[in-house]
């Protein structure tokens, strides 16, 4: 493979000059030079010819792919700009020339390779600059798929230990290894000399030649052994200064020469020949290198112990990967990762683009019966079952799972990493700070609220014409409209951009959004149970004027913009779901969004980040996305539509992605479902639905658990009789899921209390049920191994069609769809509005908002909105307290009986037993 290309000048040329062989000589000169016999013309056109035939190959399989190289130079030089440019239109390849200044520093040079090296455009760089910059620091900084010159260490260590295919030669070496093959001869058994060669090239030539099985050997030109070593040599390779003239008498006959000495000639052109090579290669590379990426993924040793250690215990026993390990062997580029430390990164979406034409996995969907106080393990199922697909069977997997807040992990129900020998780790950081998104989720809400009382109060303080002044302010005598005002102005019918035609009329429809204090909906939030702040009054300090109002704050994940963020497809349509965010209503009844308040842009910022996964590790070093974290209760309670999709590509087409819904599957699957999969155009293939023995006790009679307490000897004896009754509530959640037309797969999330003929009766009753296989897993005590029946049983069940449907259509009016939830999924005999509920109904309906999904707030601890009903309550009516609406998130969320969106605190909360040892930093009472 040989081109010409790049000219260097003064550093490589070919010819019969001084110390080369004289006149009349038997020798055979083989000439680099352009000028040379019309047979070494014919080489260079078949050169070129076949150079631009193989990058032409590598654009038409390939057509977004323009082979590039750039050239760094030392100063300007247009007759070598346009040699290198005539050179490389002859054979397609486009040129990028980069002119530093002709004294420039090896800083300088540095900042422009490192530039150059992550520039994805160009494919090959080569350094056109004087001997004095060409250090080794600055020729080992170039990427080894884009180093031309080939002299890298890297490239060098390459070629010398026999890793030929991975190493590519220096020009100089290329073209002699080019011209030799050109000769009938074979080159093994032969011996060459290589006179004056130093550094680099002597090592690369030496080995090329070695391994194509000819004896080489070196010589300086002051070498007294130089004679007699050319008059042995059947090829000599000549470079250098050397003041020694070669004589004809010193060569046998039939010897061949390569003479690529210094002097350069004006108006040659060199052939570089392994450079087009190169750059193709580099082409090829990086179009591989976007296509999907086999794992190559290494699970980490498990060796559970009994009895079981601490959640946290474990957690630290085990070492993780580095995450940038575990980011290769999934198939992630570099580029791709942004690192939080060791152990945790955010992905770029921009992996959505490179794979967009690779086939989706399976989707799987972990649910659960209705639950108790304490939690029944979906997250340590989820995590157990893939350590299973991943670690144990050779499947590729991923979980996703929700960001936890921090209100239940220093409140009552603690960390949500799973637990046992089923975790995410270090599960220290998946329950604390994470990598901020809540933060910012937090940042995000409360400057909306901020914007909302401060507008309230500017407006009610200042005339139309200071707001005016103040919105739209001269800057340096000149005034224009914001791109969000502009926006503004085009909804409220004002098609103008100049500030000083607008009347006085249109002026103030602009300034004024008549927010009423009484119908602001927008809450501040934090992230803590805090009981106290449920109901607050703002305002109160002299500075504001006696505007004060009742409000509240709200926990953190249940702001819409934490809604947006579970719900979103990308940046673009982020912002427009924070732009449509409805933060209350104007006097005259019409909605006030985050776009009026000018706030769109800003909010943008602070969730840039954010919207970007994380990624995190199992036990057993297989992959789990992190992201978002919405309550089922209070919102639609799943993990992200984003790091759903990022998964399904990243696992290929026989791999698995298994996500987790909140609560039971009467909350979190339905909405998974009605509103999740709507918005993600995804469709679930298996439903696993975790149960255990202790809730379906509680279910069917048991006396009430509360957490903290020891529990009753109900949950601790056998008791078949409770067990059976509280199958009611099991084969409740079957039938929920058979609504949508998914198989489901029963997890029994075994405890050390339940018995054999418990375990037996309950998986007997699921099956008759029409569940496809109900499965007693051990993952928490012994990791992946331990859900490995559970494995087996998801893939042949996500290996039957899927007929999945949704319950309602989005035509539907907002109280049938209401109905249709309460009478379908929780049984109720009918729904109650409260007066409240149906104005707020007929407002929606009269702006438009009848069309979107509904997201029922409602109790989790029981199908019914009555925590206390359990089992399958039936005969009651639900009643609908009020009615809100998430614009921007897309739905609308009516409040079933006395739903907060702020927990509090109990007497005893877990931050008793959360310490810091301030020595080894080391975080104790997790769990």
């Amino acid at each position: 493979m040989s081109v010409c290309l790049p000219v260097r000048e003064t550093h490589f040329t070919s010819g019969g000059g001084g110390g080369g062989a004289g006149s009349g000589s038997s020798v055979q000169s083989l000439s680099l030079q352009k000028t040379l016999s019309a047979a070494h013309e014919n080489a260079t056109r078949e050169i070129i010819q076949r150079s631009r035939a193989e990058l032409a190959s590598v654009v038409k399989a390939h057509p977004a792919i323009k082979p590039t190289l750039a050239i760094l130079q030392a100063g300007e030089d247009d007759r070598l700009l346009e040699m290198n440019k005539k050179m490389a239109g002859k054979v397609g390849l486009n040129v990028m020339q980069i002119c530093l200044p002709r004294q420039c520093t090896e800083e300088e040079v540095l900042e422009e390779v490192l530039r150059l090296n992550e520039d994805a455009n160009v494919h090959g760089v080569f350094l056109c600059l004087p001997p004095s910059l060409l250090s080794r620091r600055i020729l080992n900084t170039i990427k080894p798929e884009k180093d031309v010159d080939g002299v890298s260490d890297l490239n060098v260590g390459r070629l010398v230990s026999g890793a030929l295919s991975e190493g590519l030669p220096s020009p100089v070496a290329g073209a002699v290894l080019e011209l030799l093959a050109r000769h009938d001869a074979p080159l093994a058994g032969k011996t060459a000399v290589l006179v004056g060669l130093e550094g680099p090239l002597k090592v690369i030539l030496q080995v090329l030649l070695q391994s194509d099985g000819m004896e080489v050997q070196t010589s300086l030109w002051s070498s007294d052994s130089l004679q007699k070593l050319i008059r042995r040599a059947d090829v000599v390779v000549v470079t250098g200064t050397g003041s020694v003239e070669l004589l004809p008498s010193w060569f046998k006959p039939g010897v061949t020469l390569v003479n690529c000495r210094s002097a350069l000639m004006p108006g040659v052109v060199f052939l570089w020949l392994p450079a087009v090579f190169k750059i193709c290669m580099s082409s090829m590379s990086w179009v591989e290198n976007q296509q999907y990426q086999p794992w190559t993924l290494r699970p980490l040793k498990l060796q559970p112990l009994s009895p079981v250690p601490s959640d946290i215990e474990i957690s630290r026993a085990q070492t993780p990967k580095p995450i940038v390990q575990l980011a290769e062997e999934i198939g992630l580029l570099p580029e791709e990762l942004e690192a939080y430390g060791c152990t945790k990164a955010k992905v770029r979406l921009s992996l959505l683009t490179r794979l967009q034409h690779q086939p989706m996995g399976k989707y799987v969907l972990v649910a659960g019966i209705t639950p108790t106080p304490l939690g029944e393990g979906k997250s340590t199922v989820t995590i157990g079952l893939v350590q299973a697909l991943s670690a144990h069977l050779k499947l590729n997997s991923f979980a996703c799972l929700r960001q936890p807040s921090q209100g239940p992990t220093f409140g009552v129900k603690g960390g949500a990493a799973g637990g046992g020998y089923a975790q995410v780790i270090p599960m220290e950081e998946f329950n604390l700070h994470l990598t901020g998104d809540i933060h910012a989720i937090t940042a995000a809400n409360n400057l909306v609220a901020a914007a909302v009382d401060a507008r309230i109060l500017h407006e009610a303080t200042q005339s139309d014409k200071a707001l005016y002044n103040r919105l739209v302010p001269s800057v340096n005598g000149v005034r224009r409209f914001s791109p969000i005002q502009l926006g503004r102005l085009q909804r409220l019918g004002i098609n103008k951009s100049d500030p000083s035609t607008l009347t006085p009329e249109e002026v103030s429809s602009f300034v004024r959004l008549d927010l009423d204090p009484a119908k602001v909906t927008w809450q501040r939030v934090v992230d803590t149970n805090d009981r106290f702040l449920r109901k607050i009054t703002v305002g109160q300090a002299n500075t504001e004027k006696g505007h004060s109002r009742q409000t509240q704050f709200d926990i953190a994940v249940a702001s819409e913009i934490m809604a947006i963020l579970a719900l979103t497809d990308g940046l673009a349509d982020m912002k427009s779901r924070l732009g449509r965010m409805v933060v209350g209503s104007s006097r005259s009844g019409q909605p006030v969004t985050a776009d009026d308040l000018g706030v769109t842009g800003a909010l943008a910022v602070l969730m840039k980040d954010a919207i970007k996964p994380t990624l995190m590790q199992t036990l057993e070093g297989t992959p789990v996305f992190v992201h978002a974290g919405p309550f089922a209760n209070i919102a639609h309670g799943n993990s992200s539509v984003l790091a759903d999709q990022l998964a399904l590509k990243l696992v290929g087409k026989e791999g698995y992605v298994v996500t987790e819904a909140g609560f039971g599957a009467d909350i979190g699957m339905e909405k998974f479902f009605n509103i999740k999969c709507r918005a993600s155009g995804l469709k679930p293939d298996v439903v696993v639905l975790v149960a255990t023995i202790r809730a379906l006790k509680m279910h069917g009679g048991g006396p009430s658990v509360t957490a903290g307490v020891p529990l009753p000897k109900e949950y601790i004896d056998e008791d078949l009789h409770l067990v059976s009754e509280g199958c009611s509530n099991l084969k409740k959640q079957i039938e929920i899921a058979h609504l949508f037309g998914v198989p489901v797969v029963v997890a029994l999330n075994i405890f050390k209390t339940d018995t054999e003929a418990e375990i037996d009766l309950v998986c007997r009753i699921a099956e008759a049920s029409g569940a496809s296989a109900a499965v007693p897993c051990h993952h928490w005590t012994r990791g992946g191994r331990g859900s490995v029946e559970l494995a087996h049983a998801v893939k042949e069940a996500a290996a039957q069609k899927s007929h999945f449907r949704f319950l309602y259509s989005l035509q539907t009016p907002i109280v049938e769809k209401i109905r249709t939830i309460a009478q379908k999924v929780y049984g109720a005999d009918d729904i109650e509005l409260s007066p409240e509920a149906q104005a707020k109904i007929e407002y929606y309906n009269q702006q438009g908002f009848d069309t979107l999904p509904v997201c029922m707030a409602k109790t989790h601890l029981s199908l019914s909105h009555m925590p206390d009903k359990k089992g399958v309550p039936t005969g009651f009516i639900l009643p609908i307290r009020d009615v809100r609406a998430s614009i921007g998130a897309g739905f609308i969320y009516p409040l079933v009986g006395t739903m907060s969106t702020m927990p509090g605190l109990p007497t005893r909360p877990c931050f008793y037993d959360i310490d810091l040892d301030p020595n080894t930093e080391e975080i104790t009472g997790l769990f």
